[in-house]
């Protein structure tokens, strides 16, 4: 598979580093050849200086025969118009990054199929979901609906009072069937659980579960629920405002943000929300506005530093729950050491929803990234004579840190185990390590 990448930002340059480990060739091209030239040498993947919006720079990197075309500049308007001309010079597939939500509204996707342009991506958006899903289950650092809500996947932070502790998993206490654990991050190492595995305190441990038993996960992980009625957010860019629309009306709303200009921009565009000029990392000033009232404190200033900071103040004031928008990844780990409660990256669940694009023919439905964990969630769906119906899990030779968590067969969520068997049509839920995905593919299809 060809792979053409537009955009030498975070969002490309991410992406491009996480497909070049693929069995695919990936071509990255940007304006700018200092930006190609930051990227290490050790990835697999070819540098185009050039113009997205050149017939001649897009014909010479071969854009008339390529599978995918990816547009992620800075500037929508600049990736729309790539996308188009790629289209007309032969491109199978095209995506744009955008920033108006007016365009991927549901009645709207015809308008841009038509003229060629398959994909519209607005990464804010995603985070802003992510965000609004989070301070509805706050007890969680992460949650995910699976398989349209016939099973849940969350990651909590166990502190020495969880109940799960120092029990290795050969010792049979998790075969209840009530919950599986599907991945440990401890530090900076993911674990995929096997016999002698045991989860610690301070693990940032990844369950799956029917929903009917989210209660008896959440106190087997010695966690309490809060309610939110207060919530802070620190930064007024398209994140902030498009997260607002996603927190549940019962919530109220502060924002506060440095620019006083953009204050007054604020102001008109939601209205129905109070805007406050100022500096969270001014002690006073948060003291001023109430932060010790809050129940939730989120950062999402373009600034990760200014965001963790924020966010180990908001603790201080006794804040429960708080979230940092970091897109430098090599913070993450750090974040999660601090105590930062939920770590949102853009670029990871940008790259994840683009991924899913290149395994369609796979049946895939879904792939995620799990924040703070190298390892994917990845939903696939069970082909009649795969191979993956013709043996019980435990007989199929999967590859290494794989594990399959849970099934979905016609709408009722199965917890599996090592004796399960996968029927054709079943939608499978398996976490792995971001290396072992194409691994997978040839199981399914």
């Amino acid at each position: 598979m060809r792979i053409i990448i537009s955009g030498a930002g975070a969002v490309g340059t991410h992406l491009a580093k996480l497909l070049s480990s693929e069995n695919m060739e990936i071509c990255l091209m940007d304006e700018s050849k200092e930006r190609l030239g930051q990227l290490d040498a050790n990835y697999d993947l070819l540098t185009k200086q050039g113009s997205p919006i050149s017939l001649q720079d897009l014909k010479d990197i071969g854009v008339k025969d390529v599978d995918l075309y990816i547009a992620v500049t800075p500037d929508e308007t600049v990736n729309i118009t790539s996308c188009l001309i790629a289209n007309a010079l032969g491109a199978k597939r095209t995506l744009a990054r955008i920033d108006n939500y007016e365009y991927i509204l549901p009645e709207n996707k015809g308008i841009f199929e038509n003229v060629g342009l398959n994909h519209l991506i607005y990464p804010e958006v995603l985070a802003a979901k992510e965000i609004g899903e989070s301070l509805r289950t706050n007890w969680m650092r992460y949650s995910l609906q699976l398989s349209g809500g016939g099973l849940e996947l969350c990651a909590v932070k166990v502190r020495e009072n969880a109940s799960i502790l120092n029990k290795r998993f050969a010792s049979g206490y998790f075969n209840h069937n009530r919950y599986r654990v599907v991945a440990i991050s401890r530090g900076t190492e993911t674990i995929i659980p096997r016999g002698n595995d045991q989860i610690e305190a301070g693990d940032l441990v990844f369950f799956v579960y029917k929903r009917s038993e989210r209660e008896f996960v959440r106190e087997q992980a010695g966690k309490t629920e809060h309610d939110i009625r207060n919530v802070i957010v620190y930064g007024g860019g398209r994140i902030a405002q498009k997260a607002v629309r996603q927190i549940p009306a019962s919530m109220q709303v502060k924002i506060i943000e440095p620019d006083k200009e953009m204050c007054y921009q604020l102001a008109e565009k939601i209205p129905n929300v109070m805007i406050i000029n100022g500096n969270a990392s001014d002690m006073e000033f948060l003291k001023e506005e109430g932060i010790e009232d809050a129940d939730a404190f989120v950062a999402v200033t373009d600034n990760a530093e200014a965001n963790i900071f924020a966010c180990l103040a908001a603790k201080r004031f006794g804040v429960r729950k708080t979230i940092a928008e970091i897109e430098n990844i090599d913070y993450i780990p750090m974040a999660e050491g601090l105590d930062i409660g939920t770590v949102l990256n853009k670029k990871t669940i940008t790259a994840s929803y683009i991924y899913q694009l290149l395994l369609e023919q796979a049946s895939v439905l879904n792939v995620r990234n799990l924040t703070s964990a190298d390892a994917q969630l990845v939903e696939f769906i069970a082909q009649p004579g795969s191979r993956i119906t013709k043996d019980k899990i435990k007989d199929l030779s999967l590859p290494d840190n794989t594990n399959v968590g849970a099934l979905v067969r016609e709408e009722v969520g199965v917890l599996v185990n090592g004796d399960t068997q996968v029927m054709p049509g079943d939608h499978v839920v398996i976490f792995c390590k971001s290396q072992d995905i194409r691994k997978l593919e040839k199981y399914f299809t």
